[in-house]
């Protein structure tokens, strides 16, 4: 059971907060390459939907993401 919880806790967060978070998370970043692709062969279209995309979701975990202790500073504080 704590392999479905030791990390939830990391981050201050239950398994199904941590699960909707990360779910949330993957459908923008699918959503931002869909854009992507779109915007290389049509580059009329999504001229800057990536990018948003990616500074959303960079702020959105800096902002809300902190991990409860820091047992090794050689990995990013967060990643989904």
């Amino acid at each position: 059971m704590k392999l479905f919880t030791n990390h939830p806790a990391s981050v201050n967060e239950t398994y199904t907060e941590h699960a909707g978070f990360a779910f949330g998370f993957g459908l923008r970043m699918i959503a931002g390459g869909l854009a992507c692709c779109l915007h290389g062969l049509f580059p009329f279209l999504f001229e800057r939907t990536g990018s948003r995309i990616i500074i959303s979701l960079h702020q959105h975990l800096a902002a809300n993401r902190r991990p409860t202790t820091t047992t090794d500073t050689a990995a990013p504080a967060r990643a989904a």
